[in-house]
């Protein structure tokens, strides 16, 4: 391919990638956690942005709670035993409940919904049901982790005479690995991000280290949703 032709796949790559509200809301919720490690809660600049972007987001968000209720409701993947079939249930339940309180608490920061004192107390419990999740997504993927390193021991095994990276089954199965790891980091972050937002350790979870673990998360959110590159066409 000439020098254009790779522009220009690159920026159809970048098109597409920013097309996705998704991507478009994580992109603002490390502007917005960058902000708030800046200002380490302290008045200014970049307190105003941490707030703005916050509120921002939350439009990204609007209705967005009907894809965790509608997981909740699907059946799940076959041979998933029942504590982690529970548990992801658990986490979508709460993620559900975390977006559609998320949509109250922006009518009350917008001035639509009148009453502060339960605009603060809704924001409140919708971080709580966020941190449930949290916990519920990191013991799911510790759950997910296990079983995979368990069927790549065995197929390892059954390769032993073999390249195993030659295997499709077994670099499909890495790749899942590798992909379960990585959320299960970006879980863990966001666990420490939700206790920072509730407050529940000030002394340790200080705005900044919220802010740097959030911002952190975000990328890695950024990163999960690249879009695949077009495999080169064989000559």
């Amino acid at each position: 391919m000439s020098s254009l032709d790779v522009a220009r796949t690159e920026l159809a790559l970048a098109v597409l990638y920013l097309n996705k509200a998704e991507a478009r809301d994580k992109i603002c919720r490390a502007i917005q956690y960058g902000s708030k490690f800046l200002s380490n809660g302290e008045p200014g600049t970049a307190q105003n942005v941490d707030k703005s972007t916050s509120l921002a987001r939350k439009v990204f968000r609007l209705f967005k709670f009907v894809n965790d209720l509608h997981a909740l409701i699907s059946p799940t993947a076959p041979g998933t035993p029942l504590p982690l079939v529970l548990l992801g249930k658990s986490k979508n339940a709460l993620l559900s409940t975390f977006l559609f309180l998320d949509q109250i608490v922006w009518l009350g920061r917008t001035g639509i919904y009148k009453n502060k004192e339960r605009t603060e107390l809704i924001g409140r419990i919708s971080l709580f049901c966020w941190l449930g999740s949290s916990i519920c997504t990191n013991l799911v993927e510790i759950g997910e982790i296990g079983r995979l390193s368990k069927s790549m021991k065995k197929l390892d095994k059954e390769l032993k005479n073999t390249n195993k990276y030659k295997n499709e089954e077994y670099r499909s199965k890495l790749k899942k690995s590798n992909e379960r790891s990585l959320a299960l980091v970006k879980a863990s972050m966001d666990l420490v991000v939700a206790v920072g937002l509730l407050q529940l350790a000030p002394k340790k979870v200080t705005p900044r280290v919220t802010g740097a673990f959030g911002f952190v998360s975000s990328l890695i959110s950024c990163y999960q949703l690249l879009p695949s590159p077009p495999k080169a066409k064989a000559p």
